[in-house]
């Protein structure tokens, strides 16, 4: 068969590159490294990028066995400074931690016995498309912990508060684990408004983004 005697297509190129998700990883040791790198690695829909360049990343996937101060330190840096949505992947978040680590930035949490190549790819994209994918006992946890918080702690100092039924009825669906498209479906509107509606109330009450949302809603009483 004779090869073709045209030059690629810069722009179809383009158009591929801007397909795949680009993704750095930051483990504690080189053996957790290499296994969440060959796990992702089998998805070309993911570019994975070094450390050095995690600037130019989209998402950070970061794995620990527990979640200390030091890890905290890492979330934030990975969400402030290097402008990321996070992937925490932890074999143990203590009650303790856990609305830390929400209220960090992170929205996606995979449990390392949970970790398989596929599991870990629907994290990455969830967290690329801005969407929450927490463990269901993590969102029972949440759901608990908040509730012995006392209300008016999340949002800015002076930041009018208050959630519209729309924006509750969203919040609800999150809270359950559903997704942009099953919220959408379920409440017939179209995802462009859902994720409208939650990037409205996130930007207004100075949310992280949608599971700090939910521990809003939770604390407040909108939703239990």
């Amino acid at each position: 068969m004779r090869a073709s005697s045209e030059p690629p297509n810069p722009q179809s190129a383009t158009r591929e590159s801007r397909r795949r998700i680009s993704v750095v990883i930051h483990a504690q040791d080189p053996i957790s490294q290499e296994g969440a790198v060959g796990q992702l690695r089998r998805h070309p829909e993911v570019a994975l990028v070094d450390e050095s360049d995690a600037q130019v990343g989209d998402v950070a996937v970061l794995l620990a066995d527990l979640v200390d101060e030091t890890t905290l330190t890492g979330l934030r840096r990975l969400v402030h400074d290097a402008r990321l949505r996070v992937v925490l992947v932890a074999s143990l978040i203590r009650r303790a931690e856990l609305l830390d680590v929400i209220e960090c930035g992170v929205g996606a949490i995979v449990w390392r016995r949970e970790a398989t190549g596929d599991r870990l790819y629907q994290a990455v994209l969830a967290a690329s498309r801005g969407d929450g994918d927490l463990p269901t006992d993590l969102i029972g946890q949440l759901v608990s912990q908040v509730g012995a918080l006392r209300p008016g702690a999340v949002g800015r100092p002076g930041v009018p508060l208050g959630l519209a039924p729309r924006e509750t009825d969203v919040l609800r669906l999150v809270a359950e684990g559903m997704g942009t498209g099953e919220i959408a479906v379920k409440l017939a509107y179209s995802e462009r408004t859902v994720k409208n509606v939650i990037q409205g109330l996130t930007t207004r009450l100075g949310l992280r983004n949608r599971a700090h949302a939910v521990a809003y809603a939770l604390r407040e009483g909108y939703i239990s």
